[in-house]
């Protein structure tokens, strides 16, 4: 097999899952003696083309885990907008310290079925988007170093020539529902309507937080309005530099709390070669 060009793209609303994958495809390109480039991903004028790739070209993909599965607003754009041609590829994603549960199956899922031919996936725990608690500073140096040794196999193995189609898939159901957030109560919590607020005292109107917005769904000339859909990825909150954005909806606190209390162990991350 012939590789030419490593690339790194990701959906990754705080920076993690970006972080995760540029640290990969990197470790890769250094391994395999390859250029690395990035692809923005995160931001709706990022995903409006098709990316297209060549069997010579190595991508490593990654997202966020929401709810146990990829995120369902961006599903589309990972199914429609980005397109292999037996390129080879890496599924990775993260998830906030509770479980990465379907997520890199189905991740792996949609990537065979976009046209790659998937070389192996990971999961790697990362600080929580709404509980910065959960694996607070996470990935740390310890899961660094796993993520070079995951990139170190692949690379071993690529270069051995072996097939690009793992025994080992990851563990997980593609077409699984998706988790039900509870709240402290145990019962499930509902909260797909609820929007970040805006404190008024702190913000200065700067439109940060609407040129962020993954979902362009913020109003850039009120950014306490939130017209489009909120996918809860804490772009704006964990990213605005006054500290303005918050939610206050009880039952997304309560499940929060409920999280906080039930998944404060660290997580192991899981490689699939």
């Amino acid at each position: 097999m012939e590789i030419r060009c490593v690339y790194a793209l990701s959906f990754s609303p705080t920076g993690v899952t970006e972080q995760a994958v540029q640290r990969i495809a990197a470790a890769l390109a250094g391994k395999l003696g390859l250029p690395c480039r990035t692809l923005p991903w995160t931001l709706p004028g990022q995903r409006q083309q098709v990316q297209s790739f060549a069997p010579t070209d190595l991508v490593v993909v990654g997202s966020p885990t929401y709810a146990g599965k990829l995120p369902n607003k961006l599903l589309p754009d990972f199914q429609a907008k980005l397109r292999g041609s037996g390129t080879p590829a890496v599924a990775v994603v993260t998830f906030g310290n509770r479980s990465f549960d379907n997520a890199l199956a189905e991740l792996w899922a949609v990537l065979e079925t976009d046209g790659f031919c998937l070389a192996g996936g990971g999961a790697f725990a990362a600080e929580h988007a709404f509980a910065p608690a959960l694996a607070s500073g996470r990935p740390d140096a310890q899961d660094l170093a796993q993520m070079d040794n995951f990139a170190q196999r692949l690379a071993q193995k690529l270069q051995a020539g072996e097939s690009t189609l793992p025994p080992i898939r990851p563990v997980g159901d593609p077409d699984a529902p998706y988790y039900v957030p509870r709240g402290l109560d145990g019962q499930p919590a509902k909260f797909l309507k609820a929007k970040p607020k805006t404190d008024s005292e702190r913000c200065t109107g700067c439109g940060l937080c609407a040129r962020l917005c993954p979902m362009g769904s913020i109003d850039p000339a009120n950014p306490a309005e939130v017209p489009g859909t909120c996918i809860k990825c804490h772009s704006c909150v964990r990213r605005c530099p006054q500290g303005a954005k918050y939610f206050d909806d009880p039952a997304f606190l309560s499940h929060v709390e409920m999280l906080k209390q039930n998944f404060a162990r660290p997580a192991e991350n899981a490689v699939f070669l």
